[in-house]
Protein backbone atom coordinates (compact mmCIF):
# COMPACT_ATOMS: atom_id res chain seq x y z
CA UNK A 1 0.00 0.00 0.00
CA UNK A 2 3.00 2.34 -0.01
CA UNK A 3 3.57 4.57 -3.06
CA UNK A 4 6.25 3.17 -5.38
CA UNK A 5 8.32 6.33 -4.94
CA UNK A 6 8.84 7.55 -1.34
CA UNK A 7 8.94 11.11 -2.68
CA UNK A 8 5.19 10.78 -3.23
CA UNK A 9 3.89 12.25 0.02
CA UNK A 10 1.89 15.34 1.09
CA UNK A 11 4.94 17.56 0.60
CA UNK A 12 4.92 16.79 -3.14
CA UNK A 13 2.70 19.79 -3.82
CA UNK A 14 2.78 23.43 -4.86
CA UNK A 15 3.07 26.07 -2.16
CA UNK A 16 -0.13 27.75 -3.29
CA UNK A 17 -2.10 24.66 -2.28
CA UNK A 18 -0.90 25.21 1.29
CA UNK A 19 -1.50 28.95 1.24
CA UNK A 20 -5.07 28.31 0.03
CA UNK A 21 -5.53 25.68 2.73
CA UNK A 22 -4.47 28.23 5.35
CA UNK A 23 -6.86 30.82 3.94
CA UNK A 24 -9.71 28.25 3.96
CA UNK A 25 -8.82 27.36 7.55
CA UNK A 26 -8.51 31.00 8.59
CA UNK A 27 -12.00 31.78 7.26
CA UNK A 28 -13.42 28.54 8.73
CA UNK A 29 -14.27 27.14 5.28
CA UNK A 30 -11.80 24.26 5.33
CA UNK A 31 -14.52 21.71 6.14
CA UNK A 32 -17.10 22.92 3.60
CA UNK A 33 -18.10 19.93 1.37
CA UNK A 34 -16.51 20.21 -2.07
CA UNK A 35 -16.27 18.22 -5.29
CA UNK A 36 -13.35 18.39 -7.74
CA UNK A 37 -12.97 16.72 -11.15
CA UNK A 38 -9.66 15.58 -12.62
CA UNK A 39 -10.00 15.54 -16.42
CA UNK A 40 -8.24 16.65 -19.59
CA UNK A 41 -9.35 19.00 -22.32
CA UNK A 42 -7.64 17.66 -25.44
CA UNK A 43 -6.29 14.25 -26.48
CA UNK A 44 -2.50 14.00 -26.76
CA UNK A 45 -0.40 13.37 -29.89
CA UNK A 46 -3.05 14.94 -32.18
CA UNK A 47 -5.12 11.82 -31.65
CA UNK A 48 -8.68 11.22 -30.50
CA UNK A 49 -8.17 8.93 -27.50
CA UNK A 50 -6.14 8.57 -24.33
CA UNK A 51 -5.52 5.82 -21.78
CA UNK A 52 -6.10 6.57 -18.10
CA UNK A 53 -3.19 5.49 -15.91
CA UNK A 54 -1.76 6.28 -12.49
CA UNK A 55 -4.80 5.33 -10.38
CA UNK A 56 -2.93 2.67 -8.40
CA UNK A 57 -0.39 5.25 -7.26
CA UNK A 58 -3.18 7.73 -6.46
CA UNK A 59 -4.90 5.25 -4.15
CA UNK A 60 -1.63 4.40 -2.42
CA UNK A 61 -0.89 8.10 -1.96
CA UNK A 62 -4.31 8.83 -0.47
CA UNK A 63 -4.08 5.81 1.84
CA UNK A 64 -0.77 7.10 3.25
CA UNK A 65 -1.56 10.82 3.35
CA UNK A 66 0.03 12.20 6.51
CA UNK A 67 2.39 15.10 7.26
CA UNK A 68 5.32 14.05 9.44
CA UNK A 69 6.60 16.16 12.36
CA UNK A 70 9.62 17.01 10.19
CA UNK A 71 7.29 18.17 7.41
CA UNK A 72 5.42 20.43 9.81
CA UNK A 73 8.62 21.99 11.15
CA UNK A 74 9.78 22.78 7.63
CA UNK A 75 6.40 24.27 6.67
CA UNK A 76 6.64 26.62 9.63
CA UNK A 77 9.86 28.05 8.15
CA UNK A 78 8.33 28.79 4.72
CA UNK A 79 4.94 29.95 6.03
CA UNK A 80 5.90 32.41 8.77
CA UNK A 81 3.09 34.29 10.44
CA UNK A 82 0.56 31.45 10.28
CA UNK A 83 -1.38 30.71 13.45
CA UNK A 84 0.24 27.80 15.33
CA UNK A 85 -3.16 26.09 15.50
CA UNK A 86 -3.11 25.74 11.71
CA UNK A 87 -0.05 23.50 11.90
CA UNK A 88 -1.73 21.47 14.66
CA UNK A 89 -4.69 20.96 12.30
CA UNK A 90 -2.37 20.12 9.40
CA UNK A 91 -0.48 17.53 11.45
CA UNK A 92 -3.74 15.62 12.09
CA UNK A 93 -4.92 15.76 8.48
CA UNK A 94 -5.62 12.57 6.51
CA UNK A 95 -8.04 11.35 3.84
CA UNK A 96 -10.52 9.62 6.16
CA UNK A 97 -13.29 12.02 5.06
CA UNK A 98 -12.48 11.89 1.35
CA UNK A 99 -14.31 9.94 -1.37
CA UNK A 100 -12.68 9.09 -4.68
CA UNK A 101 -14.62 7.92 -7.70
CA UNK A 102 -12.53 6.86 -10.69
CA UNK A 103 -12.55 5.12 -14.03
CA UNK A 104 -10.57 1.83 -13.85
CA UNK A 105 -6.89 2.17 -14.73
CA UNK A 106 -6.15 1.13 -18.29
CA UNK A 107 -9.46 2.43 -19.65
CA UNK A 108 -9.95 4.45 -22.80
CA UNK A 109 -10.86 8.01 -21.84
CA UNK A 110 -11.81 11.16 -23.65
CA UNK A 111 -11.85 14.94 -23.09
CA UNK A 112 -14.05 16.56 -20.41
CA UNK A 113 -15.07 13.35 -18.64
CA UNK A 114 -13.95 13.01 -15.01
CA UNK A 115 -11.15 10.46 -14.73
CA UNK A 116 -11.22 10.99 -10.97
CA UNK A 117 -13.88 12.72 -8.85
CA UNK A 118 -12.73 13.83 -5.41
CA UNK A 119 -15.32 14.62 -2.73
CA UNK A 120 -14.70 15.79 0.82
CA UNK A 121 -13.75 18.77 2.96
CA UNK A 122 -12.62 21.66 0.79
CA UNK A 123 -9.09 22.08 2.18
CA UNK A 124 -7.97 18.46 1.99
CA UNK A 125 -9.43 18.06 -1.52
CA UNK A 126 -7.55 21.18 -2.58
CA UNK A 127 -4.32 19.84 -1.09
CA UNK A 128 -4.60 16.69 -3.22
CA UNK A 129 -4.63 18.58 -6.54
CA UNK A 130 -0.96 18.84 -7.49
CA UNK A 131 -0.03 15.36 -6.33
CA UNK A 132 -2.90 13.69 -8.17
CA UNK A 133 -2.10 15.55 -11.38
CA UNK A 134 1.56 14.58 -11.05
CA UNK A 135 0.63 10.91 -10.63
CA UNK A 136 -1.89 10.83 -13.47
CA UNK A 137 -0.54 13.15 -16.18
CA UNK A 138 2.72 11.44 -17.12
CA UNK A 139 1.31 7.96 -16.51
CA UNK A 140 -1.59 8.59 -18.90
CA UNK A 141 0.64 10.30 -21.47
CA UNK A 142 3.19 7.47 -21.49
CA UNK A 143 0.57 4.71 -21.65
CA UNK A 144 -1.17 6.47 -24.53
CA UNK A 145 2.16 6.86 -26.31
CA UNK A 146 2.90 3.16 -25.84
CA UNK A 147 -0.46 2.26 -27.38
CA UNK A 148 0.41 4.40 -30.41
CA UNK A 149 3.66 2.49 -30.88
CA UNK A 150 1.76 -0.79 -30.54
CA UNK A 151 -0.81 0.28 -33.13
CA UNK A 152 1.97 1.31 -35.51
CA UNK A 153 3.95 -1.90 -35.04
CA UNK A 154 1.02 -4.33 -35.13
CA UNK A 155 0.11 -7.14 -32.75
CA UNK A 156 2.69 -9.69 -33.90
CA UNK A 157 5.80 -7.58 -33.34
CA UNK A 158 7.63 -7.63 -30.01
CA UNK A 159 8.10 -4.18 -28.47
CA UNK A 160 10.70 -3.53 -25.77
CA UNK A 161 11.10 -0.35 -23.73
CA UNK A 162 14.74 0.85 -23.89
CA UNK A 163 14.35 4.37 -22.49
CA UNK A 164 16.19 4.21 -19.14
CA UNK A 165 19.26 6.21 -20.17
CA UNK A 166 17.23 8.97 -21.85
CA UNK A 167 14.34 9.28 -19.39
CA UNK A 168 13.79 12.29 -17.14
CA UNK A 169 15.47 10.98 -14.01
CA UNK A 170 14.99 7.73 -12.09
CA UNK A 171 11.25 8.12 -11.50
CA UNK A 172 10.67 9.08 -15.13
CA UNK A 173 12.51 5.93 -16.16
CA UNK A 174 10.60 3.61 -13.81
CA UNK A 175 7.29 5.17 -14.81
CA UNK A 176 8.20 4.82 -18.48
CA UNK A 177 8.93 1.11 -18.03
CA UNK A 178 5.75 0.45 -16.04
CA UNK A 179 3.33 2.35 -18.25
CA UNK A 180 4.94 1.22 -21.51
CA UNK A 181 4.12 -2.37 -20.56
CA UNK A 182 0.60 -1.32 -19.52
CA UNK A 183 0.22 0.23 -22.97
CA UNK A 184 1.17 -2.97 -24.78
CA UNK A 185 4.95 -3.34 -24.67
CA UNK A 186 6.34 -6.82 -24.02
CA UNK A 187 9.22 -5.97 -21.71
CA UNK A 188 11.91 -3.51 -20.69
CA UNK A 189 15.67 -3.22 -20.39
CA UNK A 190 15.21 -1.63 -16.93
CA UNK A 191 16.29 -4.15 -14.29
CA UNK A 192 14.83 -2.23 -11.35
CA UNK A 193 11.48 -1.95 -13.10
CA UNK A 194 11.55 -5.71 -13.59
CA UNK A 195 12.16 -6.25 -9.90
CA UNK A 196 9.52 -3.77 -8.69
CA UNK A 197 6.74 -4.45 -11.18
CA UNK A 198 7.41 -8.07 -12.14
CA UNK A 199 7.72 -7.37 -15.85
CA UNK A 200 9.94 -9.22 -18.36
CA UNK A 201 13.48 -7.82 -18.65
CA UNK A 202 15.39 -8.10 -21.93
CA UNK A 203 18.82 -7.07 -23.17
CA UNK A 204 21.98 -8.17 -24.99
CA UNK A 205 25.25 -6.20 -25.19
CA UNK A 206 26.54 -2.81 -26.36
CA UNK A 207 29.09 -1.71 -28.94
CA UNK A 208 31.62 -1.29 -26.13
CA UNK A 209 31.60 -5.04 -25.56
CA UNK A 210 32.53 -5.68 -29.19
CA UNK A 211 35.15 -2.94 -29.21
CA UNK A 212 36.82 -4.30 -26.09
CA UNK A 213 38.06 -7.43 -27.92
CA UNK A 214 40.88 -7.32 -30.45
CA UNK A 215 41.92 -10.94 -30.97
CA UNK A 216 42.06 -14.52 -29.61
CA UNK A 217 44.46 -13.45 -26.86
CA UNK A 218 41.55 -11.70 -25.14
CA UNK A 219 39.75 -15.00 -24.51
CA UNK A 220 40.22 -16.67 -21.13
CA UNK A 221 39.58 -20.06 -22.75
CA UNK A 222 38.93 -21.37 -26.23
CA UNK A 223 36.62 -24.08 -24.92
CA UNK A 224 32.89 -24.46 -24.37
CA UNK A 225 30.93 -27.43 -23.04
CA UNK A 226 28.18 -28.65 -25.33
CA UNK A 227 24.57 -28.97 -24.16
CA UNK A 228 25.35 -32.43 -22.74
CA UNK A 229 28.44 -31.34 -20.80
CA UNK A 230 31.25 -32.48 -23.11
CA UNK A 231 33.99 -29.86 -23.58
CA UNK A 232 35.01 -28.75 -27.09
CA UNK A 233 37.46 -26.24 -28.53
CA UNK A 234 34.77 -23.76 -29.46
CA UNK A 235 37.12 -21.39 -31.31
CA UNK A 236 38.18 -24.22 -33.64
CA UNK A 237 34.53 -25.04 -34.40
CA UNK A 238 33.88 -21.38 -35.29
CA UNK A 239 36.96 -21.24 -37.53
CA UNK A 240 35.87 -24.42 -39.28
CA UNK A 241 32.74 -22.66 -40.50
CA UNK A 242 34.72 -19.54 -41.29
CA UNK A 243 36.90 -21.54 -43.67
CA UNK A 244 33.97 -23.45 -45.19
CA UNK A 245 32.09 -20.24 -45.96
CA UNK A 246 35.16 -18.25 -46.98
CA UNK A 247 34.31 -15.42 -44.62
CA UNK A 248 37.91 -14.77 -43.65
CA UNK A 249 37.84 -10.99 -44.02
CA UNK A 250 35.39 -10.23 -41.21
CA UNK A 251 36.61 -8.17 -38.27
CA UNK A 252 38.49 -10.57 -35.99
CA UNK A 253 37.97 -8.53 -32.82
CA UNK A 254 34.22 -8.60 -33.40
CA UNK A 255 34.32 -12.35 -34.03
CA UNK A 256 36.22 -12.94 -30.78
CA UNK A 257 33.75 -10.71 -28.92
CA UNK A 258 30.87 -12.82 -30.23
CA UNK A 259 32.69 -16.00 -29.21
CA UNK A 260 33.19 -14.61 -25.70
CA UNK A 261 29.54 -13.63 -25.44
CA UNK A 262 28.43 -17.04 -26.66
CA UNK A 263 30.67 -18.72 -24.09
CA UNK A 264 28.93 -16.67 -21.39
CA UNK A 265 25.42 -17.04 -22.81
CA UNK A 266 25.22 -20.15 -25.00
CA UNK A 267 21.44 -20.39 -24.50
CA UNK A 268 20.84 -16.68 -25.03
CA UNK A 269 23.12 -15.63 -27.87
CA UNK A 270 21.83 -12.43 -29.49
CA UNK A 271 24.52 -10.22 -31.01
CA UNK A 272 24.69 -6.52 -31.88
CA UNK A 273 26.05 -6.63 -35.44
CA UNK A 274 26.63 -3.03 -36.59
CA UNK A 275 29.79 -2.04 -34.70
CA UNK A 276 31.98 -2.13 -37.82
CA UNK A 277 30.08 -3.24 -40.93
CA UNK A 278 26.67 -4.87 -40.63
CA UNK A 279 26.55 -7.01 -43.76
CA UNK A 280 30.25 -7.56 -44.49
CA UNK A 281 31.27 -8.38 -40.94
CA UNK A 282 28.66 -8.30 -38.18
CA UNK A 283 26.01 -10.64 -39.54
CA UNK A 284 28.60 -13.05 -40.93
CA UNK A 285 30.45 -13.20 -37.61
CA UNK A 286 27.17 -13.81 -35.83
CA UNK A 287 26.33 -16.69 -38.16
CA UNK A 288 29.75 -18.30 -37.68
CA UNK A 289 29.27 -18.36 -33.93
CA UNK A 290 25.61 -19.37 -34.30
CA UNK A 291 26.57 -22.37 -36.46
CA UNK A 292 29.15 -23.43 -33.87
CA UNK A 293 26.60 -23.13 -31.07
CA UNK A 294 24.10 -25.17 -33.06
CA UNK A 295 26.70 -27.91 -33.55
CA UNK A 296 27.16 -28.04 -29.77
CA UNK A 297 23.43 -28.42 -29.19
CA UNK A 298 22.44 -24.82 -28.46
CA UNK A 299 19.94 -22.57 -30.26
CA UNK A 300 21.17 -19.04 -30.97
CA UNK A 301 18.50 -16.33 -30.74
CA UNK A 302 19.40 -13.73 -33.38
CA UNK A 303 20.81 -10.26 -33.99
CA UNK A 304 20.19 -6.61 -33.13
CA UNK A 305 20.46 -3.80 -35.68
CA UNK A 306 21.13 -0.34 -34.26
CA UNK A 307 21.87 1.84 -37.29
CA UNK A 308 21.37 2.21 -41.00
CA UNK A 309 18.31 1.49 -43.12
CA UNK A 310 16.69 -0.95 -40.73
CA UNK A 311 13.99 -2.27 -43.07
CA UNK A 312 16.48 -2.85 -45.90
CA UNK A 313 19.12 -4.43 -43.67
CA UNK A 314 16.58 -6.72 -42.02
CA UNK A 315 15.55 -8.08 -45.40
CA UNK A 316 19.18 -8.62 -46.43
CA UNK A 317 19.85 -10.42 -43.14
CA UNK A 318 16.78 -12.63 -43.56
CA UNK A 319 17.93 -13.66 -47.03
CA UNK A 320 21.36 -14.60 -45.63
CA UNK A 321 19.75 -16.52 -42.77
CA UNK A 322 17.73 -18.46 -45.33
CA UNK A 323 20.80 -19.28 -47.41
CA UNK A 324 22.67 -20.64 -44.38
CA UNK A 325 19.58 -22.57 -43.23
CA UNK A 326 19.40 -24.24 -46.64
CA UNK A 327 23.15 -24.88 -46.96
CA UNK A 328 23.41 -26.61 -43.58
CA UNK A 329 19.83 -27.93 -43.41
CA UNK A 330 19.11 -26.04 -40.18
CA UNK A 331 15.49 -25.01 -40.74
CA UNK A 332 15.11 -22.69 -37.74
CA UNK A 333 18.02 -20.49 -38.91
CA UNK A 334 15.81 -18.81 -41.49
CA UNK A 335 13.62 -17.59 -38.63
CA UNK A 336 16.37 -16.27 -36.36
CA UNK A 337 15.19 -13.16 -34.55
CA UNK A 338 16.01 -9.69 -35.82
CA UNK A 339 15.69 -6.90 -33.26
CA UNK A 340 16.03 -3.24 -34.23
CA UNK A 341 16.66 -0.08 -32.25
CA UNK A 342 17.96 3.46 -33.01
CA UNK A 343 15.68 6.37 -32.03
CA UNK A 344 12.63 4.71 -33.53
CA UNK A 345 9.49 6.84 -33.83
CA UNK A 346 5.87 6.01 -34.55
CA UNK A 347 6.35 7.43 -38.06
CA UNK A 348 9.40 5.20 -38.58
CA UNK A 349 7.41 2.12 -37.57
CA UNK A 350 4.64 3.02 -40.00
CA UNK A 351 7.16 3.64 -42.76
CA UNK A 352 8.91 0.33 -42.21
CA UNK A 353 5.59 -1.48 -42.17
CA UNK A 354 4.65 0.07 -45.52
CA UNK A 355 8.06 -0.86 -47.01
CA UNK A 356 7.99 -4.36 -45.64
CA UNK A 357 10.64 -5.57 -43.21
CA UNK A 358 11.84 -8.71 -41.45
CA UNK A 359 12.16 -7.28 -37.94
CA UNK A 360 10.69 -9.36 -35.12
CA UNK A 361 11.24 -6.92 -32.27
CA UNK A 362 11.85 -3.22 -31.76
CA UNK A 363 13.65 -1.58 -28.87
CA UNK A 364 12.04 1.84 -28.38
CA UNK A 365 13.84 4.36 -26.19
CA UNK A 366 13.90 8.15 -26.43
CA UNK A 367 10.67 8.79 -28.31
CA UNK A 368 8.70 6.53 -26.00
CA UNK A 369 10.15 7.28 -22.57
CA UNK A 370 10.39 11.05 -23.01
CA UNK A 371 7.17 11.36 -25.05
CA UNK A 372 9.27 13.56 -27.31
CA UNK A 373 6.41 14.29 -29.70
CA UNK A 374 4.32 15.77 -26.87
CA UNK A 375 6.03 16.01 -23.48
CA UNK A 376 3.00 16.86 -21.32
CA UNK A 377 -0.56 15.62 -20.78
CA UNK A 378 -3.09 18.38 -20.19
CA UNK A 379 -4.85 17.01 -17.12
CA UNK A 380 -6.49 19.60 -14.87
CA UNK A 381 -8.22 19.56 -11.46
CA UNK A 382 -11.25 21.84 -11.18
CA UNK A 383 -13.83 22.65 -8.54
CA UNK A 384 -17.29 21.61 -9.79
CA UNK A 385 -19.38 21.82 -6.62
CA UNK A 386 -19.14 23.61 -3.25
CA UNK A 387 -21.47 23.06 -0.31
CA UNK A 388 -24.01 21.37 -2.59
CA UNK A 389 -23.94 24.13 -5.23
CA UNK A 390 -22.50 23.29 -8.67
CA UNK A 391 -19.76 25.62 -9.90
CA UNK A 392 -18.73 26.44 -13.45
CA UNK A 393 -15.59 28.03 -14.85
CA UNK A 394 -16.33 30.16 -17.89
CA UNK A 395 -13.86 31.19 -20.56
CA UNK A 396 -13.78 32.88 -23.95
CA UNK A 397 -11.98 29.71 -25.02
CA UNK A 398 -14.79 27.14 -25.17
CA UNK A 399 -12.47 24.21 -24.47
CA UNK A 400 -11.75 25.68 -21.01
CA UNK A 401 -15.38 25.86 -19.88
CA UNK A 402 -15.96 23.27 -17.18
CA UNK A 403 -18.97 20.98 -16.83
CA UNK A 404 -20.41 21.64 -13.36
CA UNK A 405 -21.64 19.38 -10.59
CA UNK A 406 -21.27 15.75 -9.53
CA UNK A 407 -21.47 13.63 -12.65
CA UNK A 408 -21.52 10.02 -13.72
CA UNK A 409 -20.01 8.73 -16.96
CA UNK A 410 -21.45 5.95 -19.11
CA UNK A 411 -20.08 4.36 -22.28
CA UNK A 412 -22.78 3.60 -24.82
CA UNK A 413 -22.24 0.88 -27.42
CA UNK A 414 -23.74 0.20 -30.82
CA UNK A 415 -23.78 -3.37 -32.06
CA UNK A 416 -22.12 -2.51 -35.38
CA UNK A 417 -19.66 0.10 -34.06
CA UNK A 418 -18.60 -0.93 -30.58
CA UNK A 419 -18.04 2.05 -28.26
CA UNK A 420 -20.01 4.90 -29.84
CA UNK A 421 -20.06 7.76 -27.31
CA UNK A 422 -19.62 8.58 -23.63
CA UNK A 423 -22.51 10.22 -21.83
CA UNK A 424 -22.17 12.45 -18.77
CA UNK A 425 -25.22 12.69 -16.50
CA UNK A 426 -25.91 14.46 -13.25
CA UNK A 427 -25.18 12.18 -10.30
CA UNK A 428 -28.83 12.04 -9.23
CA UNK A 429 -30.10 10.98 -12.66
CA UNK A 430 -31.22 7.49 -13.59
CA UNK A 431 -28.59 5.61 -15.57
CA UNK A 432 -29.25 5.17 -19.30
CA UNK A 433 -30.53 1.70 -20.16
CA UNK A 434 -29.58 -0.61 -22.99
CA UNK A 435 -32.20 -0.92 -25.73
CA UNK A 436 -33.78 2.32 -24.50
CA UNK A 437 -33.71 5.51 -26.57
CA UNK A 438 -31.49 8.13 -24.92
CA UNK A 439 -31.04 11.78 -25.87
CA UNK A 440 -27.34 12.68 -26.11
CA UNK A 441 -26.58 16.40 -26.27
CA UNK A 442 -23.38 18.31 -27.05
CA UNK A 443 -22.34 20.10 -23.82
CA UNK A 444 -22.54 23.61 -25.34
CA UNK A 445 -23.97 23.46 -28.87
CA UNK A 446 -27.81 23.19 -28.85
CA UNK A 447 -27.85 22.03 -32.48
CA UNK A 448 -25.70 18.96 -31.90
CA UNK A 449 -27.77 16.16 -30.41
CA UNK A 450 -28.85 12.62 -31.27
CA UNK A 451 -31.24 9.98 -30.03
CA UNK A 452 -29.25 6.80 -29.42
CA UNK A 453 -30.56 3.36 -28.58
CA UNK A 454 -27.50 1.53 -27.22
CA UNK A 455 -27.24 -2.23 -27.22
CA UNK A 456 -25.04 -1.99 -24.11
CA UNK A 457 -24.34 0.61 -21.41
CA UNK A 458 -21.16 0.53 -19.30
CA UNK A 459 -20.94 2.65 -16.13
CA UNK A 460 -17.37 3.98 -15.86
CA UNK A 461 -17.18 5.66 -12.45
CA UNK A 462 -16.51 3.45 -9.45
CA UNK A 463 -16.19 4.41 -5.78
CA UNK A 464 -12.57 3.44 -5.06
CA UNK A 465 -12.00 5.22 -1.74
CA UNK A 466 -14.47 6.17 1.00
CA UNK A 467 -12.23 7.05 3.92
CA UNK A 468 -10.61 3.70 3.22
CA UNK A 469 -10.37 1.38 0.26
CA UNK A 470 -13.74 0.17 -0.96
CA UNK A 471 -14.30 -3.27 -2.50
CA UNK A 472 -13.80 -1.75 -5.95
CA UNK A 473 -10.65 -0.02 -4.69
CA UNK A 474 -9.30 -3.29 -3.34
CA UNK A 475 -10.02 -4.97 -6.67
CA UNK A 476 -8.24 -2.14 -8.47
CA UNK A 477 -5.09 -2.52 -6.36
CA UNK A 478 -5.21 -6.32 -6.73
CA UNK A 479 -5.09 -6.12 -10.53
CA UNK A 480 -1.65 -6.97 -11.90
CA UNK A 481 0.20 -4.89 -14.47
CA UNK A 482 -0.48 -7.55 -17.09
CA UNK A 483 -4.21 -7.53 -16.27
CA UNK A 484 -4.24 -3.78 -16.85
CA UNK A 485 -2.35 -4.37 -20.09
CA UNK A 486 -5.08 -6.79 -21.14
CA UNK A 487 -7.74 -4.19 -20.33
CA UNK A 488 -5.98 -1.63 -22.53
CA UNK A 489 -5.86 -4.14 -25.38
CA UNK A 490 -9.53 -5.11 -25.04
CA UNK A 491 -10.61 -1.47 -24.91
CA UNK A 492 -8.65 -0.62 -28.05
CA UNK A 493 -10.20 -3.59 -29.85
CA UNK A 494 -13.69 -2.28 -29.03
CA UNK A 495 -13.05 1.10 -30.64
CA UNK A 496 -13.66 1.70 -34.33
CA UNK A 497 -10.44 1.89 -36.41
CA UNK A 498 -11.21 5.41 -37.63
CA UNK A 499 -10.94 6.70 -34.05
CA UNK A 500 -7.46 5.15 -33.78
CA UNK A 501 -5.89 6.15 -37.09
CA UNK A 502 -2.90 8.49 -37.04
CA UNK A 503 -4.05 10.85 -39.80
CA UNK A 504 -7.33 12.74 -39.39
CA UNK A 505 -8.87 10.42 -36.79
CA UNK A 506 -12.61 10.66 -36.22
CA UNK A 507 -13.40 12.60 -33.02
CA UNK A 508 -15.05 10.43 -30.37
CA UNK A 509 -18.24 11.98 -28.99
CA UNK A 510 -18.58 12.95 -25.34
CA UNK A 511 -22.16 14.07 -24.74
CA UNK A 512 -24.28 15.17 -21.79
CA UNK A 513 -27.83 14.33 -20.79
CA UNK A 514 -30.58 16.84 -21.45
CA UNK A 515 -30.88 17.53 -17.73
CA UNK A 516 -27.16 18.28 -17.40
CA UNK A 517 -27.22 20.40 -20.57
CA UNK A 518 -30.08 22.50 -19.20
CA UNK A 519 -28.22 22.98 -15.94
CA UNK A 520 -25.07 24.08 -17.78
CA UNK A 521 -27.11 26.67 -19.68
CA UNK A 522 -28.75 27.91 -16.47
CA UNK A 523 -25.37 28.39 -14.77
CA UNK A 524 -23.95 30.08 -17.86
CA UNK A 525 -26.77 32.64 -17.73
CA UNK A 526 -26.48 33.14 -13.98
CA UNK A 527 -22.75 33.85 -14.21
CA UNK A 528 -22.91 36.07 -17.29
CA UNK A 529 -21.92 39.66 -16.62
CA UNK A 530 -23.77 42.09 -18.86
CA UNK A 531 -21.49 45.07 -19.52
CA UNK A 532 -22.92 48.51 -18.98
CA UNK A 533 -21.98 51.14 -21.53
CA UNK A 534 -22.56 54.85 -20.75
Amino acid sequence: MKPTNPLVNPMLTDLYQLTMAYAYWKSNRHNVPAVFDLFFRKCPFQGEFAIFAGLEEVLKFVANYKFTPENIEYLKTIMPGCDPEFFDWLSQLDCSEVKIYAIPEGSLVFPREPLIRVEGPLAICQLLETSLLNLVNFASLLTTNAVRFRLAAGDKTTLLEFGLRRAQGPDGALSASKYAVMGGFDGTSNVEAGEIFGMPVKGTHAHAFVQSYTGPQDLKTHNLKDSKGTEFNFVNVVHKYRSELGWTNTNIGELIAFIAYAQAWPNGFLALVDTYDTMNSGVKNFLLVALALNELGYKPIGIRLDSGDLAYLSKKCRVLFGEIAKKYNIKYFKNLAITASNDITVDALQSMKSQGHEINAFGIGTHLATCKEQPAFGGVFKLVEIDGWPRIKKSEDAVKITIPGRKNTYRLYRLEDGAYLDLLTMADEEAPLHHQKTLCQHPFDPNKKIWLTPYAVEPLNQLMWDGQLTKDGEKELARSLMEKRDLVKSQIERLRPDYLRFTNPTPYKVAVSQKLYNYIQQLMKETTIVPEVK
